[in-house]
């Protein structure tokens, strides 16, 4: 009995306990609830219709309380609801504005980007560049190997317009011009029309007279030889006193004597004028040029000679002008045999031009010696050896290839001495030794250095001063102090080529009161 009642008492304390426990939870959700609905209320109102709109008011809650009607409607009346929706209206439009910003920037990012990568590639290719610039001027072998090239180059095209130049010099020297083609003409029609006016006269004594001054020219050049022989006499203390002996070839003949007896030489000079084919000694069977001249092999050798020389230096190729292998060019060689009385004989090219009284020339004491004559070696330049071929035993064990050369253009001969040692025979020896052109190529030059190796005598170089044909920086004090100045080379005086500085020293001695010159337009 009494444990029922205990028994009755624990459980009516818990029941009482557990009912109001649960009450207050139940309050409390309830609350909560209420709370959440008011939120929720509250929210929904917020982000709904516009507050402005009238038919809204429906929306608003019909159940509850006063309090909470009162509570919707002033929320819906409140001036944070507009605020709200402006603030919400800006942000659309900013993120709008965003999202437009960053299509822009997307695309400008895109543009800058590739922008970018094209100045890095620029910037990198002008890196290399630079580089390799660098590497060129710091390599020293590349930029010596790129040196060596250019220079080859440059010298390549040097040596192709000194080929080019020294050919068309050549063609020009080779050819005559027209002015003196005409002046020929005009002679021989005057010796034509007027024959009693150029009759043969007869040898006059002065031609052989040992006493006086006389010249040798030999010349198909009727005005240079005018030039030659008026130069001379005006400057002759005692023209009357100086003999010209004239050699010409056949054709030009008529011509060169009609000058001379249509400009008689002033102050009382002798002119004789003859052909090389007057002395009938000079034949094949006695002069081995001549010999050497007919033969079809020198021809041919002549030839080929030509063409060699077209590939070598600018200098070699006057060998090529038909003037060095002409008889009229190597009778220089026979002075004795054709002027037999004589005892010495000045030498004149037909390219020099007379500046001073040139007697004391035949005052100089030879010693002994038959030519006397200008050297015109200095240094390396103009030895033997470059005239020579010293690799043939003949020439290598009787000459020395650093022997100093000589002109021809103004020499003085002592025919006595010539004769004691029998030159003339020795050039023949020579001659013939070279039939095949293997002791030298051609011209005079080196067959006169072989023949008076021994018996020349140098003479002061202002007697005779070269190079006025080929050289444009020769001094004008050397030119003026000289006795003799040569025109040796290409560019003659009389031709269009010619170097104007020096041209004026030879045209003040052509004779321009002369009709034919006139007429003729040489351009001086």
């Amino acid at each position: 009995m009494a444990v029922a009642v205990r028994g009755s008492r624990g459980g009516g304390g818990l029941g009482i306990g557990g009912l109001s426990f649960r009450s207050f939870f139940s309050y409390r959700i309830f609350v909560s609830a209420m709370f959440s609905l008011l939120f929720i209320a509250t929210l929904s109102v917020l982000l709904t219709t516009n507050p402005s709109t009238p038919q809204h008011d429906s929306t608003l809650p019909t159940t509850g309380n006063a309090y909470v009607h009162r509570t919707f409607l002033a929320l819906k009346s409140d001036p944070l609801k507009t605020k709200l929706d402006l603030i919400h209206k800006q942000a659309s439009d900013h993120i709008t504005l965003v999202n437009a910003y960053a299509a822009y920037a997307r695309k400008l990012k895109l543009e800058i980007s590739r922008q970018f990568e094209k100045e890095v590639k620029d910037r990198v290719k002008t890196a290399r560049l630079m580089i390799a610039e660098a590497k060129e001027n710091y390599d020293n072998q590349l930029k010596i190997q790129k040196l060596k090239d250019t220079i080859f180059a440059v010298n390549e095209l040097l040596i192709k317009a000194k080929k080019n130049g020294a050919s068309a010099s050549l063609i020009s020297a080779k050819s005559i011009p027209k002015s003196l083609h005409c002046l020929a003409m005009r002679l021989v029609e005057e010796r034509i029309s007027h024959p009693e006016k150029y009759r043969e006269e007869v040898s006059k004594p002065e031609f052989e007279d040992p006493s006086l001054y006389h010249y040798a020219i030999f010349s198909d050049n009727v005005i240079a030889v005018s030039v030659v022989v008026r130069s001379v006499v005006k400057n002759a203390q005692e023209p009357w006193k100086h003999v010209f002996h004239v050699v010409t070839d056949r054709m030009n003949l008529a011509a060169m004597k009609v000058w001379f007896k249509m400009r008689p030489v002033e102050g009382g000079a002798h002119v004789e004028v003859k052909a090389v084919e007057d002395y009938t000694f000079l034949n094949s069977s006695y002069v081995p040029v001549l010999r050497q001249f007919e033969s079809s092999k020198l021809q041919r050798s002549y030839f080929e000679s030509q063409a060699e020389n077209a590939t070598k230096e600018a200098n070699n190729m006057k060998f090529g002008n038909p003037k060095y292998e002409s008889m009229l060019s190597h009778l220089r060689f026979y002075l004795p045999e054709i002027y037999p009385k004589l005892h010495k004989i000045l030498y004149l090219d037909d390219d020099v031009v007379v500046q001073k009284d040139l007697t004391a020339l035949w005052k100089i004491d030879l010693d002994g010696k038959v030519n006397g004559a200008v050297e015109t070696c200095f240094g390396s330049f103009h030895r033997f050896s470059r005239y020579l071929n010293f690799s043939h035993p003949l020439i290598r064990e009787r000459f020395n290839p650093k022997a100093c050369a000589w002109a021809y253009g103004m020499n003085i001969f002592d025919l006595d001495a010539w004769r004691f040692e029998k030159c003339t025979e020795q050039y023949h020896n020579w001659q013939n030794f070279n039939e095949e052109r293997t002791l030298w190529k051609s011209g005079t030059l080196p067959p006169g250095l072989i023949t008076f190796y021994s018996t020349t005598k140098s003479l002061d170089k202002s007697w005779h001063v070269l190079g006025l044909g080929y050289n444009p920086s020769i001094s004008m004090d050397e030119i003026n102090n000289a006795a003799v100045i040569h025109y040796n080379g290409n560019m003659k005086p009389w031709l269009d080529i010619a170097m104007n500085q020096y041209k004026n020293l030879w045209t003040k001695y052509v004779d321009n009161d002369m009709e034919f010159v006139q007429m003729c337009n040489f351009g001086l």
